[in-house]
C-alpha cells in the first residue's frame, strides 16, 4: 500500500501554536494507529499514512479546527511567537493574514518564515529564511537567516518600517523571485548571498508603502 505524508497544524493565537487536547486525540482517531507522526522543527506535525486513507483524513482534520498543509518543498505555514503582549500589541490579526497568504507555495527548498510581536524575538526569527518583526506600528523583515552547520547566521534587514497592507505583498514577491530564480534544493540563505541583498531591496522596493526605510 502506497503512504502520502502531509503535515498537520493548530493555527496560532495569544499563547502560540496550540494544539489543544481533544484535537491531538481527534488527530490520532481519525489517522489510526498504522499512521507515524513526526514533530517538526517549523512546528508542524508531519504524519505518513496509508494513500487511499488521506483525502478522508484531511476534510475530518479540518472539522475539528486543525490545518493540513503539504509537506516538502513549500513554503512552511507561519512561525510565530506566543503573541506575549496580547492579540493586539502583537500584530496577531496581521500575523493570521500572513499565515493564510505565505504558506504552500512550490520553492526550490523548503522555505521558512518567522514572525515575533516585539523586538524580543522569542520566536528566533533572524534564524529563518524570512523573517518579520513588528516594531511599534510598523514591520520590519530580515533575509537569510540560517540556523544550522558551521555557516550559522542571523537573518539581515531587507526593508524597515513597512506598514502592515504591504507585508504580504512583499514577501509574497520574495518567494517568487525565489521560484523563478532558486537552483533546485538551493537553500533560501545561499539564494540570498547568490543574489545579493542589494538586488532583493532593488526588486522588491516598489512594493513597499511610504513609511519604509
Amino acid at each position: 500500500m502506497a503512504r502520502q505524508k502531509f503535515a498537520v497544524t493548530p493555527g496560532f493565537e495569544v499563547g502560540g501554536t496550540l494544539f489543544r487536547p481533544e484535537q491531538l486525540a481527534m488527530l490520532g482517531t481519525i489517522i489510526g494507529e498504522d499512521a507515524r507522526v513526526e514533530m517538526t522543527t517549523f512546528k508542524q506535525l508531519y504524519v505518513e499514512m496509508d494513500e487511499d486513507r488521506v483525502e478522508e483524513a484531511k476534510v475530518k482534520l479540518e472539522t475539528v479546527g486543525l490545518q493540513v498543509h503539504p509537506s516538502g518543498f513549500v513554503s512552511k505555514s507561519l512561525i510565530t511567537c506566543n503573541f506575549c503582549r496580547g492579540a493586539e500589541d502583537s500584530g496577531l490579526d496581521v500575523a493570521a493574514m500572513l499565515d493564510e497568504v505565505i504558506a504552500d507555495h512550490p520553492v526550490p527548498n523548503p522555505l521558512k518564515i518567522g514572525y515575533a510581536g516585539c523586538a524580543l524575538g522569542t520566536s528566533e526569527p533572524l534564524l529563518k529564511d524570512i523573517a518579520v518583526i513588528k516594531m511599534k506600528d510598523f514591520y520590519d523583515i530580515y533575509v537569510g537567516g540560517e540556523p544550522r552547520g558551521l555557516k550559522a547566521a542571523l537573518a539581515k534587514p531587507l526593508h524597515t518600517g513597512l506598514s502592515p497592507e504591504m507585508l504580504a505583498p512583499t514577501i509574497l514577491k520574495l518567494i517568487t523571485i525565489y521560484q523563478e530564480t532558486g537552483k533546485k534544493k538551493e537553500k533560501f540563505s545561499r539564494f540570498v548571498d547568490r543574489i545579493t541583498l542589494e538586488k532583493l531591496r532593488e526588486l522588491t522596493r516598489y512594493e513597499q508603502s511610504a513609511h519604509t526605510g
